[in-house]
């Protein structure tokens, strides 16, 4: 069959926000339309003061289906709020989309997958960030999760949600993952997989990075400082474990070899409609209290979300810790690209992909991160001769040891390690490199040709339109 050179992607997202795997989405969109593809992004929530510039500029055409269901029930309810989200987005699409595609590329949530590959008749490419089953029963270490205590309801209401998850997936007929850890998780726990999902490695626009800042934008004003910084980016939520920079930087300070004048910049998504977020700003400002650390939180001046108030917090320019919430691409690049930043730390463990490691190293600036997960296969730890970075155990005495290596390195050795940092970005998380793997994925599913569903998957079918016809009219 032939197929056509160049195609009509559709990019399925359920919420395009300011996290990583929103700058996959973006990235890659990006990546394709600069090949000459076509490319549409649609999803269930689209803030444009809560977002990546190219998705409100034009750059992107992104559609915003605005669906009757909320995010979640009293705080309840999250996975099930976000399969009826999804299938009010299906049903859009089914309705009047179809025709205008070639393929679709679907990411985070496969609720979709089955619908628009049977009743749509089009192929799905799946990207697989992890497996959301792994990240509801509790924290994940290669090998074993450790659950978290889970009553009888909680495991009988999560059973069809896990099933679900698992069942959809496999409908794809191309399975993407962002790294091989999590291909080899997914394999690990979606046993009814035939393939191992191909690795796909997130690329970033590098171009985005190198571009100069406006250093006078107040913005960029609120955050530029000539202090040692160090920082973090990442969204504000428990499993980021941000905890452990504000940790390891308060045994940091106060060392004979660190600089009097550090500080510590964490910067990252913040929403005040999850629980979550509201409850990690608390306690990283807690635990900045505890270490007798000044603190103050900033958010750019266009952005939507008022900043949380806290009795305490620093009113002088220069605190000890800085929360920037919701950072625009401007604070970032400046951040990245200041001479007088130390570091980046990226703290999660076991971390699927981590596209913060790579930021860091597209810009030369020392990465140091958890010795599990994704940055194991990002950053060269050894030997020191090619080393872009530390992998270091989530300790935060461990942690402060290593950054007062980091900053006792000499100008000379900061420069080479900072060019074998800016290579390895180039080189294997280019948004190119991506984009066109992504190219050839979405190829490949095209040229399977037509679908002949089975009765089997026609039977499954019926029951998932029941389920869709259900969701809808069961409005909250």
């Amino acid at each position: 069959m032939s197929t056509p050179s160049k195609l009509r992607v559709a990019f399925v997202h359920p919420d395009l926000g300011i996290g990583g795997a929103e700058r996959l989405v973006v990235d890659a969109a990006l990546g394709l339309q600069a090949l000459g593809h076509c490319v549409d992004i649609y999803t269930s929530h689209h803030d444009e003061k809560h977002c990546f510039d190219e998705t409100r500029d034009g750059t992107l055409r992104v559609h915003h289906v605005v669906p009757p269901f909320p995010r979640s029930w009293r705080g309840k309810f999250h996975i099930l709020f976000a399969h009826a989200r999804q299938l009010h987005l299906t049903k859009f699409l089914l309705r009047s989309r179809m025709d205008k595609h070639d393929v679709f590329f679907v990411d985070q949530l496969s609720t979709c997958i089955p619908l628009l590959r049977l009743l749509g008749g089009k192929r799905v490419v799946f990207y697989c960030h992890f497996p959301d089953k792994l990240l509801a029963n509790g924290a994940f270490v290669e090998g074993r999760v450790q659950k978290r205590n889970m009553g009888i309801l909680k495991r009988v209401y999560r059973y069809p949600m896990d099933w679900l998850e698992e069942v959809t997936t496999r409908q794809a007929d191309i399975i993407l993952a962002n790294s091989r850890f999590t291909a080899r998780v997914t394999m690990a726990y979606f046993t009814s997989l035939k393939t191992t999902p191909k690795v796909v490695y997130p690329g970033i626009n590098v171009q985005a990075y190198e571009t100069s800042v406006d250093t006078m934008d107040p913005d960029i004003v609120q955050v530029a400082s000539p202090r040692p910084t160090l920082l973090s980016l990442n969204r504000f939520e428990m499993k980021k474990n941000a905890a452990l920079a504000v940790e390891a930087f308060s045994r940091l300070r106060g060392r004979p070899t660190v600089p009097n004048d550090i500080r510590l910049v964490l910067a990252g998504g913040y929403d005040p409609r999850l629980e979550d977020n509201i409850r990690t700003l608390e306690n990283l400002v807690g635990l900045a209290r505890t270490h007798n650390l000044t603190f103050k939180l900033v958010a750019p001046s266009k952005s939507s979300v008022s900043i949380p108030s806290f009795p305490d917090a620093s009113l002088h320019a220069e605190p000890d810790v800085l929360f920037l919430l919701n950072f625009t691409t401007g604070q970032r690049s400046a951040l990245l690209q200041a001479p007088s930043t130390v570091a980046l730390l990226y703290t999660p463990a076991n971390e699927h992909f981590g596209i913060g490691p790579v930021e860091g190293m597209l810009c030369g600036v020392p990465v140091l991160a958890c010795d599990s997960g994704g940055p194991t296969e990002s950053i060269v730890d050894s030997p020191s001769s090619e080393r872009t970075g530390w992998l270091r155990t989530p300790d935060p005495g461990v942690w402060a040891g290593t950054l007062e290596d980091i900053c006792q390195l000499s100008e000379v050795e900061r420069a080479a390690l900072g060019r074998r940092c800016k290579d390895r970005a180039r080189a294997m998380f280019g948004m190119e490199a991506m984009a066109k793997a992504m190219e050839e994925s979405l190829h490949e599913a095209v040229h399977m040709g037509s679908i002949n569903a089975p009765v089997k998957e026609i039977g499954f079918i019926l029951a998932f339109v029941f389920g869709l016809m259900v969701a809808i009219l069961c409005r909250v």
